[in-house]
């Protein structure tokens, strides 16, 4: 052996050695829940020791935890690639799938799992339940070519519902509109009794919230007097305690308080119904002062596999949970505040020619698509690098501050505010100042650690002001609580 060679293998030794150390190290960030800085351990092991199918597994477990699906992805199939045995590979990759809705993809990595593990009751239990998913869509694609199905909303029968003798919550008045008394009440039979609204109630606010819904646009132009204030509220994922707190902080909505909720109302928190009625009667108790984006979650694959499908169904009955995706299928994609800041759920686009009209113009009542205008509307994020690259999500793209600089350049704006992502302090002020990330869920499913934020807006400048607040205590009952009990062990 030569010198060099000496020294080769001593190198590689040594970088073995220090690789497994920044691996450990990263699993006790991982254990604490301190997934960017696990992520970013596992990285500096992968730099030092490239071969290890584990480290690419750990480091996509750790992505599926950020959300980042498409990182999670590439990941595990990395670690596939080096070992081809790497059972926990096929996992990570199935659950990146399943997040993704590529059920057909997920399926095919849990055969896998369940070929290598024959008598791993678990891994069969996994393959059954997706294998049930795929079927499940598979038969709703059918039916959904019959062009003579109803709507869910023209089968509501609400004369047939009677109130029952004992039922001693929130009652909407004779003429059956919602009342700031009626909300009041609501906001305290939430917090205080933990019970659900009376079904009748509730799919009358389905049904006029629907009708509302429907007949906005697209994109939404919001006038904004000079010495008024205005709130916007990002991701608010269930967590209805929280929800409560940014009403105590800032008041109840009015007409001289008015908000915009910028999607993602539902999913992964517990409380996702409460939240959403809240919301909901908002809006119809201040239809020009109130206003609702529509976020990634706000869909039906989104809701059926992280938890406001299931807790619907609890609460409520599967029909109600079909009339929901009715009524998101409407939600605006996008708000103009006094022509001079667009909001949106996700970011910017994969094209540089996009233009409001452009916006306005894009058909909104349907699913989400895997690419364009809507999809991006929803689903991308910004990133510090400038030019665009593939989302670390696997869906939409992410996009530079020149990229933003362009945009609002071509539309006359001065920033654009969007919501999506979670930040240590709710917020987070990117691009020189033209692209802010709101996100109002504190401690995150329980775990994330960060705060919430809201953003308030005075019409004769428009300049942006913060708050930040803490997580309240909620009952106990733990996120992903009503989730499909597949995401729950892969989340």
């Amino acid at each position: 052996m030569t010198d060099n060679q000496e020294k080769s293998e001593i190198v590689n030794t040594d970088n073995t050695i220090d690789a497994e150390k920044f691996k450990e190290a990263a699993n006790e960030h991982f254990k604490n829940q301190s997934y960017d800085k696990a992520i970013e351990l596992y990285t500096k092991a992968i730099e030092l020791n490239s071969s290890m199918a584990s480290y690419y597994g750990n480091r996509s477990f750790a992505y599926l935890k950020t959300e980042c699906f498409g990182y999670a992805l590439n990941d595990a199939s990395k670690a596939i690639e080096l070992d081809r045995n790497y059972v926990k590979g096929y996992y990570r990759r199935a659950a990146a799938y399943m997040s993704l809705s590529k059920f057909k993809l997920a399926l095919k990595d849990f055969e896998t799992v369940m070929k290598a593990r024959p008598s791993d009751a678990d891994a069969k239990a996994k393959y059954t339940e997706c294998n049930k998913i795929v079927k499940k869509l598979a038969f709703e694609k059918a039916i959904s070519l019959d062009n003579d199905k109803k709507n869910i909303a023209d089968t509501i029968n609400l004369d047939a519902m009677a109130i029952e003798d004992d039922y001693t919550g929130p009652k909407l008045d004779d003429g059956q509109k919602v009342t700031l008394e009626f909300m009041k009440e609501l906001l305290k039979w939430y917090k205080e009794e933990n019970k659900p609204l009376h079904r009748k109630y509730a799919y009358k606010i389905l049904l006029d919230i629907k009708t509302w819904f429907m007949a906005q646009p697209t994109l939404v132009d919001v006038p904004i007097p000079d010495d008024s204030k205005f709130t916007v509220c990002g991701d608010i994922h269930g967590q209805f305690y929280d929800l409560l707190n940014i009403f105590e902080l800032n008041g109840l909505p009015s007409e001289t308080n008015p908000y915009l909720f910028n999607g993602d109302f539902v999913d992964r928190g517990s409380f996702s119904v409460e939240c959403i009625f809240t919301l909901f009667g908002f809006k119809l108790l201040f239809p020009n002062h109130f206003f609702m984006s529509r976020g990634n979650h706000e869909s039906a694959i989104m809701n059926h596999m992280y938890g406001f499908d299931g807790e619907v169904k609890a609460k409520y009955t599967a029909q109600m949970a079909e009339l929901f995706t009715e009524v998101y299928n409407w939600l605006p994609l996008a708000h103009c505040l006094n022509k001079k800041v667009l909001v949106m759920h996700g970011g910017l686009f994969s094209r540089d020619d996009i233009t409001l009209d452009n916006i306005r113009e894009t058909d909104r009542n349907r699913q989400p698509p895997d690419e364009g205008i809507m999809c991006e509307l929803l689903w991308s994020d910004p990133q510090p690098q400038l030019g665009r690259a593939p989302s670390k999500r696997g869906v939409g793209v992410q996009f530079g501050p020149d990229i933003t600089e362009n945009f609002l350049k071509l539309n006359g704006l001065d920033y654009i505010i969007r919501s999506h992502e979670v930040k240590n302090d709710g917020y987070e002020i990117g691009h020189d100042g033209k692209c802010i990330t709101v996100f109002s869920a504190p401690n995150y499913c329980d775990t994330m650690g960060n705060r919430g934020a809201f953003i308030t807006i005075t019409g004769n400048d428009m300049k942006p002001k913060f708050t930040s607040y803490d997580a309240v205590p909620h009952p106990d009952i733990r996120p992903m609580q009503y989730a499909r009990s597949l995401m729950k062990f892969m989340m």
